[in-house]
């Protein structure tokens, strides 16, 4: 079976050398430099897959993406960027991508991808034509502090616009501080739904008892000092999104009455001898182990399966450390905003000490450090010892180290981050080429 595919992009350096690395898979390699040439080659060629860079001249690779759905259904579109644009892969994978790869590219990686596209279209070869896809626009922007490049959050990403697409039931895990009610935000923002409520509660923070009215809400005489009926945050919510914060916390009799949310669509409200309809779309999130919770006999397992239709697992901050200087950035920013003072420039010192932090607090410790750092700062500069890390009481700060020591380990720390790619880990500093060879063999990191 002939495999084709359409690699297009404007740098004639990688369109040749990817078209040179996937010589030995049997695949035949057409290029392109623009989004319009494509299209043409599209028209009159065989185009199996089509591999595009989002940032094109003319066109870019979304509205690309949108006109091969609309003319060349069949095709299956792989989107790549050099960018850190959360908005753009929701977008492409709402769209219709079928995956997404950050820039450099690896060899290894992309080469998996393309086996698993071919080996799809293989499986799909003799079958009827596929659905329709539904395609909504985004709205633009997104909430709080989604930033990231790492391949854990590109999945996160990926994870948000395929969510968006439905109204399935989502189950989003990761540790304290890591933004699950930005990502069920931002899923929501994403959706049909966008101007519908957002209504969140945490199951953790309320007692069994008020937690069941403030979901399902009451009538009158219900209980004692219940004087009117009041309405739930399910029927508040209405056909928009409710998030259930901690839903591991919660006990198995109220996990009952969830369940019959999810399976039947419908609750009573306490005290109430007629249920009402439930039409809001489940988010739920958790910090703990569900699995181990259902094996204690603490958390029910058929309400653990309804609620993990679709699983997005946050990764914590510790194992995306070369997210912490964009993070950063976008945090100070923030927090300057919201003081009305000009942004800060982070100094290289500053710098290094968060990235040498391995961030038990997750992003809400780091954007605390940055907000304290960004008070302390008396000019427009955030310097080592503005940035207070661990226990404020214990006094750790970052001027305990010498100035050397943390040209050291920001040095090292980010060239570990970049997996020893000098150029790369150069610009993140802002110096030149030589001047990265000068501090290695200073330190000896060579």
């Amino acid at each position: 079976m002939t495999r084709s595919l359409l690699v297009v992009d404007d740098d004639a350096t990688i369109r040749d050398s990817l078209a040179d690395a996937l010589a030995d898979e049997d695949i035949q390699v057409a290029t392109s430099d623009c989004a319009e040439s494509a299209l043409s080659l599209i028209a009159t060629g065989n185009v199996d897959v089509v591999l595009s860079d989002i940032r094109l001249p003319g066109l870019d690779g979304i509205a690309f993406l949108k006109l091969l759905r609309e003319r060349a259904r069949d095709i299956d579109v792989i989107l790549m960027t050099a960018y850190d644009d959360m908005p753009t892969v929701v977008a492409g994978m709402r769209e219709g991508a079928v995956e997404f790869l950050v820039k450099p590219l690896e060899l290894h990686a992309l080469r998996r991808v393309l086996r698993g596209v071919f080996e799809d279209r293989r499986l799909r070869a003799g079958r009827e034509a596929r659905p329709e896809e539904v395609t909504v626009s985004v709205p633009g922007g997104f909430p709080g502090t989604l930033v990231g490049h790492e391949p854990g959050m590109v999945e996160v990403f990926k994870r948000i616009g395929q969510a968006a697409c439905s109204r399935a039931t989502v189950l989003i895990r990761g540790e304290t501080g890591t933004g699950k009610e930005l990502i069920a935000r931002a899923i929501h923002t994403s959706s049909a739904e966008a101007e519908t409520p957002f209504v969140a509660v945490n199951c953790a923070a309320l007692p069994e008892t008020l937690l069941e009215t403030e979901l399902f809400g009451h009538v009158r005489g219900s209980f004692t000092g219940a004087t009117g009926d009041r309405r739930g945050r399910f029927a508040l919510a209405g056909r928009g999104t409710i998030f259930l914060d901690e839903i591991g916390d919660t006990s198995v009799d109220l996990q009952a009455k969830l369940l019959r949310v999810l399976q039947e669509r419908e609750y009573y409200p306490v005290g109430a001898d007629h249920p009402e309809r439930a039409a809001a779309r489940v988010i739920a999130a958790t910090h703990q182990n569900l699995e181990s919770l259902v094996a204690a006999g603490r958390f029910r397992a058929d309400l653990y399966y309804r609620l993990r239709v679709v699983d997005i697992e946050v990764p914590p901050l510790r194992e995306r450390l070369r997210d912490v200087p964009q993070l950063a950035q976008h945090l100070s920013r923030r927090a300057s905003r919201a003081m009305g003072r000009k942004a800060p420039i982070l100094s290289q010192e500053a710098m290094a000490a968060l990235i040498a932090h391995d961030w038990p607090g997750n992003v809400r410790e780091l954007e605390n450090c940055l907000t304290r750092a960004v008070v302390l700062a008396s000019a427009d500069v955030i310097r080592a010892e503005h940035i207070t890390i661990g226990s404020p009481a214990a006094g750790a700060v970052t001027t305990l180290l010498t100035l050397d020591a943390i040209e050291r380990s920001h040095v090292e720390h980010t060239l570990a981050a970049f997996d020893g790619h000098k150029a790369r880990t150069a610009r993140v500093l802002g110096i030149s080429r030589p001047r990265l060879d000068r501090l290695l063999r200073k330190y000896g990191l060579e």
